[in-house]
């Protein structure tokens, strides 16, 4: 892999000026993978988070595949040998050259090789126990365009789509909570965005971990008004040990917090036809995917979407309640195709609307309602602007013919990344980085939609 570590920054087009003079933010992105890249995947940040992060290796993917196809292959199946015999693939995959202290919660608290056993977690990998969202089929699928004639070359369809199918399968079989295809999540950690106001009511019930029961690692590298609070900290601890003394068997766990997520179930639709493009590429019949795709888009309409509010909504599978919060995971559904056009619509306008503002007070999308009574421009995701976020409202705009906005936001996520230093986020009022520097997808998702302005049009 040295030769990839020394290749040239080449243009991605013959006028790369246009969208990126002397290419200088390709190469600051480019530097940011290949220095977060440890042989054989990427870290996020070597500080706050310095192990293999699931849906951050997927969007890393996208990325990689501008620079090296092969690389951003390997990312994805690095990713997936760690993949359980039930399919589930684990937020984290921990390097073990990495010192315990380092990170929280560590390979010693999940025990995956032990309390995971039952589940079937590898035998030789220390992982978490939880999941994160299934973005995974949709980025191999775009690896695998990036270079068909080498992804054929090296099998990494037919191997990776063996995988990919496992994993769904684990969330049809053992996540539907709520009886009705969807799939749920059982820890705030797992649709990604982790102290949502969102999250606020279905955590109350949770009794907290001890304060002395565990030390945080994450504020010796961030400040504490960027990171979850303490309290918000002792129950996420509580719900990871509950579910491990549970043996990560999700049928016979209590769980405490089960949520049905539309950010988490819009991605699984999204990867959903991209398993089935997947499937076409092999020979094999599409239909199986797509059919689940659209009945998922069904119960996703049926379950989650609230008119009056013009945008989707999480619901609280334990009360049967929709969650009453304004969260951009709500606006996440337009990357699904086939939204019914009142829907889309609604959208449309919520995204530029008061509540989060794109356009008119914000170049960016924020991660929570900027009218919300909980709003924090600073606190994780509470408030603050994401670019892996942005990146896939890009697409969903794009997709259902918003193409101002949808450049509009290009430009935006180009500019911010850059001037940030490739924050992990940005206050989106000012822009201002917030948490670490030099975030891995941040730069990947960069790359990605440099790359569609130097060819005059959208990421394939």
């Amino acid at each position: 892999m040295t030769s990839v570590l020394r290749m040239p920054m080449t243009p991605l087009s013959a006028n790369p000026a246009a969208s990126d003079p002397n290419g200088t933010l390709r190469d600051a992105a480019a530097r940011v993978l290949f220095s977060n890249w440890t042989g054989a995947s990427t870290v996020p940040s070597h500080t706050l988070y310095p192990h293999q992060w699931s849906w951050d290796s997927a969007f890393i993917a996208i990325g990689l595949r501008h620079l090296s196809p092969r690389r951003a292959q390997r990312e994805l199946e690095s990713l997936f040998g760690a993949q359980w015999a039930d399919g589930r693939v684990p937020h984290i995959v921990f390097n073990p050259a990495v010192p315990l202290d380092a990170y929280f919660p560590s390979p010693d608290f999940w025990r995956s090789t032990t309390a995971g056993a039952a589940a079937g977690a590898p035998r030789s990998l220390e992982t978490s126990g939880i999941v994160q969202p299934p973005v995974h089929a949709l980025a191999a699928w775009l690896v695998h365009q990036a270079d068909p004639g080498a992804s054929h070359a090296r099998g990494f369809l037919t191997r990776i789509y063996l995988r990919l199918t496992a994993w769904h399968g684990y969330l049809a079989e053992h996540r539907d909570l709520g009886g009705h295809g969807l799939a749920s999540v059982v820890h705030p950690w797992e649709p990604g965005m982790d102290n949502s106001p969102c999250w606020d009511g279905p955590l109350s019930r949770i009794t907290p971990a001890p304060a002395s029961s565990f030390r945080r690692a994450d504020l010796t590298h961030g400040e504490a008004a960027d990171r979850p609070t303490d309290m918000d900290y002792r129950r996420y601890v509580r719900l990871a040990a509950d579910y491990r003394e549970a043996g990560y068997l999700d049928r016979a766990a209590d769980h405490a917090f089960v949520v049905e997520d539309p950010a988490f179930n819009s991605l699984y639709i999204a990867s959903e036809h991209a398993l089935g493009a997947i499937a076409e590429a092999l020979g094999r019949d599409p239909e199986p995917h797509l059919t689940r795709a659209k009945e998922l888009t069904g119960q996703l309409v049926e379950r989650l979407w609230a008119p009056k509010a013009g945008l989707f909504l999480s619901r609280d599978v334990r009360t049967d309640r929709l969650i009453h919060d304004r969260s951009v995971a709500g606006l996440l559904p337009l990357l699904v195709p086939g939204l019914p056009s009142d829907i889309v619509g609604a959208l449309l306008r919520t995204v530029s609307g008061e509540h989060f503002g794109l356009g008119s007070t914000t170049a960016l999308v924020p991660s929570y309602d900027l009218l919300g009574t909980a709003y924090d421009s600073s606190r994780y995701w509470r408030g603050p602007a994401w670019f892996n976020i942005n990146w896939a409202l890009e697409r969903g705009l794009r997709q259902y013919g918003a193409t101002d906005r949808a450049d509009d936001l290009a430009t935006s996520v180009l500019a911010s990344a850059g001037a940030s230093g490739f924050a992990e986020y940005v206050d989106p009022y000012t822009g201002a980085a917030r948490g670490t520097t030099s975030f891995s997808w941040t730069a990947a998702v960069a790359l990605d939609l440099l790359a569609a302005a130097g060819t005059g049009r959208c990421p394939s």
